[in-house]
Parts: C-alpha cells; structure tokens; sequence
C-alpha cells in the first residue's frame, strides 16, 4: 500500500464511506451517525497551545478534511486546505445565573446540529468555560471519516501535540506514510477478481437462508426504525471475568469468543430460536501503514452461530471459535457488499442480515496526559442505537464493564433489565472450578452474577 493517488484527480470513497453516504442521503440531517466525545479539563489550559494542537491534527490528517461532493448523483472525495483549520466554538459560563442550564442546552444542541456532507468540515468542537480553571470540551465527528479506533489515535496525537506546543517545542509526531484516500483507492484495486469472488462465494454460502432474529419486546415494531435508544450499565465481575478466562484458555478459545457463544445462549433462550446471526464490528486494521491513520475503516462481521441439537458448553465454544476464526479469514469484504451478494429480505422496520449486536473492546482508548491538566470523561450519553439490541463490553481493569442498549420504540429501559435475566443462562459458563461443567447442556443454564447499576 503506497501513496500514489493523485490529489488532482477525483479522489474515491471507501465501500464503507460510500454506503454511509448513501444512507446520509436518504436520510438528510440525521445525526445517527455522530462520534462525539466530551472531556471535563481541570487545571489551567492554554487555549492557544490547545488549538494549535487541534489544527495540527486536522492538517495532518487528510480524512478529518475529506468532504464529499456529488456530481449527477456520484459522489467523489475533495479535501479541505491542510490550513483551514479545526472549528472551534468557545462559550464562557462563568457569569451565568442559568450555567447548568446554559452548559445542558450547549451539549443539546451540539449534538443535535447535523454535518453537511458537502461542505464540511466533518469535525468540530466546543471549548465551554465553566470556571476559571475548568472547561469541558465537546468534539464531534461524522463517522464518514473515523471509527472508534481512530478516537485513540486522535487522543493520542492530541496529547502529544499540547504537551510539546505548551513547552514552546515543534510537532513531535513523525510523517505518515499514506493517508486515507490512498487506502480508499488500494482498496476498490485490491479486492477485486479472484480474491473478490473468493470472499463473495465464502459470505453467500455461510448466510445463505438466514432467518430474522424475533425477540420478545414490551412495544410493537413500529413500521419504520426508530434509533433512540438508552444504554444500561453492566458489570461482569472479577471473579467471574476469571472464570472466563480460564474457560477460554481451557478451551483454546479468546475472551471475546467465550462472551459471544454466551450472548448466542442468551438470544437463543430469549428468542427460541437457534440459528443466529450476529453483528460484530471489526477494527480492519490488518496492514501497518493504516495503523495510525485516523478514517473509516472499522467493518462488520456477521456470523452465523449454530446452537441447534443442545450444545454441550464445550462443543458451542468450539462451534464458534470455528465461525469466528472463518469469517476473519473473510473479513475484508465490506458488509454493505455482504449485503448485496447474500439478498436477504429487505423492510423498513429492522436492518438487513442481522438485528443485534455485539461489540468487543479490545483497543480501549487510554487516559488523556496533559500537562497541567487533570482530565475525564463528561458523561455524555449514548442515545441511539443502530440495532435493536446492542451489547458492548470489554476489559476494564480486572472485570468486564460497558453497556446493553435496547431501542426504546422496542422495550423500555427499566425492562432493560430482563436483559439480565437471560445472561442468567451464562451461569453454567461461571463455576468452571467442577471439571463437569462444559459438559453441561447450553439450554440448562442458571444464574450468573451479573451486577446491573442503572
């Protein structure tokens, strides 16, 4: 993968960004599709340095600079000037009577105000002051142009870039060596002929005649997908995040293969049926040059997990391993063209192949160092979901932490905590000190201790 696109030429997208903007289309003004992040600075920030920081950024990095433009219908990729710099819109509370109310209709409408496609930029901040040595920060992306694995990157870079333009140094970060649109071009090249029919042929047969997953729900399906959404906290604690592991390793398996063929369990009871296809999100980082590049790469798997015939705890860990391990030998066909090489019926009330989720976080996005400066996460809240249910976990310390999110039009959020009840079914995975346990039949399980805190 080399840099040779010509930046006079028409750039391309991405499979991914060109079915995201397809969907922007159908759907102008939504903002479904935002990646927001907002951060609490105590300390004295110099705003200067924390500016130059974010310009730094968006001129290093061609796909925070991406717009994209339509002509007759086609869309193709222009870049913003390397020197126009972040937007940044700064508010000073300090002198408000009203600020919490002032600080609550700031981060609404922040994340209620769309990105235009066409104009950009499709990166933007907000400095707020609420004390003299407070600010809280609010930048949203559109995810056209970054994933979840490019937030890493940019708090990395960023963190990088305050602490030497606060010390009066130079940039430290080293060139890149592509930048996004040459993947985009690499990419509409590499998979193609035979390697393209290889992978087309592996995803037609491995979904050929899947069914919709049907679970129970408090509301009726409304005729078109609603996106709201509330995410419940959820905690698998250390002692059996250990058993996990163990079961993993005894089994040749991976941590986020263990919590799968659970969650399969979980979604077989609920549902009683037991062909199930689940989404996963992949990072699609395979190739050492994109590692630090920020863009959209992430895709997402689906896979077919069997648990017909009453799997033993044993053979459904070995079932999956094997679809995982299939399907990431598989993985570099984008879904969207899944989609279209598999056909599954379409309607306007679920999404296409599968209708849950689950995300496994395996490159969580460390503390942000600023000298001076003592930073957290604002708390800002997830509240839309994509799918009907959404499960996201991973490692956090010693336990498994993140959330379950449900759509609201679907089942209510105290009701969020049936949820729970059907991880009831993991609790055979949980005392794997018997040496019987993995013996024991996937549809017999009971409790597992799970600790909810909504």
């Amino acid at each position: 993968m080399t840099r040779g696109v010509s930046r006079h030429e028409p750039l391309v997208l991405s499979f991914a960004q060109q079915r995201l903007w397809f969907l922007a289309q159908l759907n102008e003004g939504s903002t479904n599709y935002h990646i927001p992040l907002a951060l609490r600075l105590r300390g004295m920030l110099d705003r200067s340095a924390w500016q130059r920081s974010l310009n730094r950024l968006f001129a290093r990095h061609e796909a925070l600079r991406s717009v994209f433009v339509a002509t007759q219908g086609k869309p193709r990729v222009e870049v913003l000037p390397p020197d126009a710099g972040l937007p940044i819109v700064e508010h000073d509370l300090r002198e408000r009577s009203d600020a919490e109310a002032a600080f609550l209709d700031l981060c609404h409408e922040e994340g209620r105000t769309p990105f235009d496609l066409a104009r950009g930029p499709l990166i933007r901040g907000r400095l707020i002051r609420t004390a003299d040595e407070e600010h809280v920060f609010l930048l949203t992306q559109h995810h056209i142009v970054s994933d979840g694995w490019s937030m890493g990157v940019l708090l990395r870079e960023l963190s990088q870039l305050y602490r030497a333009f606060q010390a009066g140094q130079d940039d430290p970060l080293p060139p890149l060596a592509i930048q996004y649109p040459d993947y985009a071009a690499w990419q509409r090249q590499w998979l193609s002929g035979e390697r393209l029919q290889q992978q087309a042929q592996y995803w037609r047969s491995a979904l050929a005649g899947t069914a919709r997953l049907v679970l129970p729900t408090d509301h009726a399906r409304p005729a078109q997908q609603s996106f709201a959404a509330a995410a419940v906290p959820i905690t698998v604690d250390a002692d059996l995040t250990r058993e996990l592991k163990r079961l993993s390793l005894q089994h040749g398996s991976t941590l986020f293969m263990t919590v799968l063929a659970a969650w399969a369990a979980v979604l077989s009871r609920l549902s009683g049926q037991d062909d199930l296809v689940i989404g996963v999100p992949s990072a699609n980082r395979g190739h050492r040059e994109i590692e630090e590049l920020i863009g959209f790469f992430v895709n997402t798997l689906a896979l077919r997990l069997d648990l017909s015939g009453k799997p033993r705890v044993s053979e459904l860990l070995e079932r999956t391993r094997r679809t995982v391990l299939a399907a990431q030998e598989h993985q570099d066909l984008p879904f969207e063209q899944v989609v279209e090489i598999v056909q599954p019926p379409r309607a306007l009330d679920h999404t296409p192949l599968f209708q849950v989720m689950l995300a496994w976080e395996n490159n969580a996005v460390g503390p942000l160092d600023l000298p001076g400066l003592s930073v957290e996460a604002a708390g800002e809240e997830i509240d839309q979901a994509k799918f009907d249910l959404e499960l996201s976990l991973g490692e956090h310390g010693e336990e498994i932490e993140r959330w379950v999110m449900p759509r609201r039009c679907l089942i209510r959020r105290r009701s969020s905590g049936s949820v729970v009840i059907c991880w009831r079914c993991c609790g055979r995975w949980q005392p794997m000190r018997s040496k019987r346990s993995t013996g024991l039949s996937c549809s017999r399980l009971p409790s597992a201790r799970i600790c909810w805190r909504s």
